[in-house]
């Protein structure tokens, strides 16, 4: 594998790293108790997933 023979300046890495952004994650409304989650997850508010109780939340 090749190596580049010498070191790229800050300016030219920079340049190309300008289009990796960090994305918020998706979010969706818990169908058993409406909150806002994210998909593929249990909902931190009422702990179902997928039809079934998987956890129960903590009270504050």
């Amino acid at each position: 594998m090749p190596n580049p023979k010498r070191r790229h300046s800050k300016a030219r890495g920079r340049k190309r790293r300008t289009h990796y952004k960090a994305t918020a994650p998706t979010l969706m409304s818990c169908p058993n108790c409406g909150e806002l989650k994210q998909a593929h997850r249990v909902c931190s508010s009422c702990g179902f997933y997928d039809g079934k109780s998987i956890v129960i939340p903590k009270t504050k």
